[in-house]
Parts: C-alpha cells; structure tokens; sequence
C-alpha cells in the first residue's frame, strides 16, 4: 500500500536536480562539448556541492552564483576544455536551466489543493528568479526562499529553520521533496517530512534521517499526500 502523507500544509521543493534539469546546459553546448557534455555536467555539479560543503564548514560564504562559477572553472580546467565564449554561454545557460517536463502541471496541481508551495535552495535570489521565469512556474509558488538568508548552504539546520519560519508552519506539516539524497536525508533530521525524488537510481544514505516516500518522478507526487 502506498504511503499517503497526513497533516502536510506546505510542499517545499530543491531546485537544482529537482525542479531544474542541472545537465542542461552542457548539454546545450553539445556543438562544442561533443561527448565531453555529460561528463563535464558531473564534473561541474561534484565540484558545486563539494564547494558548498567546504565554504560553510570553514564559515567562508560565498553566494552560489560565485560557486558555480568556480566550479565550472575548475571543471573546465581539469577536463582541459576551453573555446572562445564558453564560458560566459555556460554560466548565462545555467541562469535558464530546463524545467523538468512534469514540473509545471505538479506545482499547478499541488496549489489547487490548497496546499502553500515553494522553493528552497542553495541558489542566490537572482539565480533562482530567472530560472523560475524561465520554466514559468512563479504563479505556482507562494515563495521563493535562498540560503542567502541565513549565510550558509545545506544540509546546515538552519536552512531548513528558515522554511519553517518564512512559512509559519511547522517543519513536521512541511513535505520536503528533493533528488539530492543527502538533503532528502538531511531534511528527514531535522523534522520535515520528506519524500526523495529518486530521479538518478542512487542508493540510499548512511546518513541520519530516513525520507518518509521515494519516488522516480514528481508526477507521483500527488499521489501521496492527503489532501488537506
């Protein structure tokens, strides 16, 4: 029997691998890339994460924008790849990153039931507005909420704090959703209710926490949760 999520007033979303297809804009660049598109992609996102870990470890914030940057240019150098522009379409092409395709009607589904609906990410603000404008997704969210507000990157606790407090609700009426399985994991610790969008078949965690659903795509979202 499947499970079915009681008392859930807010769904909470990732954004990066969640809502936003993170391989995208190599794959763009395909006419230069060739087959070096994918693996670059992993190389960029490891680096990302791996930054964001690091700079809130040593208290050295820097907005994800910087970090992405850094991680692109680290990426780029270690694949030994280079060509006049690149970079800057890259970066420009990170800003618009494709929605995946079932993201609209879900969002759009989830706030007709009256449920509160939004983001939280490692993204700065200006990041996170341009790719929600570009997949035309901002009618479905009643906020948008950056690490920025509190200076650091997930999983810190205080991440998952500030959805609470932005939406007054409590972290165990949130359904937290995520395709990164440490922030899945990371989320469950803290109090949320969580349900891992699987999209990349990893295995699960040795990490506290335990998400309370897992799912392949956000389509079978709705499914779970009561309605409220």
């Amino acid at each position: 029997m499947a499970v079915v999520l009681q008392g859930i007033r807010a769904c909470v979303f990732d954004a990066y691998g969640t809502l936003f297809d993170v391989a995208s804009a190599t794959l763009r660049c395909s006419d230069v890339l060739g087959d070096k598109a994918a693996s670059l992609a992993r190389l960029w996102r490891d680096k990302q994460l791996q930054y964001t870990w690091l700079r809130t470890i040593q208290g050295r914030h820097a907005d994800f924008w910087q970090v992405t940057g850094d991680a692109l240019d680290f990426a780029m150098d270690e694949m030994q790849i280079s060509g006049p522009g690149l970079r800057g379409r890259l970066m420009g092409l990170y800003r618009r990153l494709d929605a995946f395709p079932e993201v609209p009607d879900v969002l759009r589904e989830l706030k007709q039931t009256g449920l509160a609906v939004a983001i939280l990410s490692n993204g700065s603000p200006s990041m996170l507005t341009e790719a929600v404008e570009s997949a035309g997704i901002g009618r479905y969210l009643d906020a948008i909420l950056s690490v920025e507000e509190v200076g650091a990157f997930k999983p810190h606790p205080k991440v998952y704090q500030c959805a609470a407090d932005r939406l007054q609700i409590p972290a165990g009426q949130i359904c937290f959703q995520s395709s990164n399985a440490w922030d899945a994991y990371a989320a469950s610790a803290f109090g949320m209710r969580v349900v891992w969008c699987n999209r990349y078949g990893q295995r699960p965690e040795r990490l506290p926490g335990a998400p309370d659903a897992e799912i392949r795509t956000l389509a079978q979202l709705p499914s779970l949760l009561a309605h409220p």
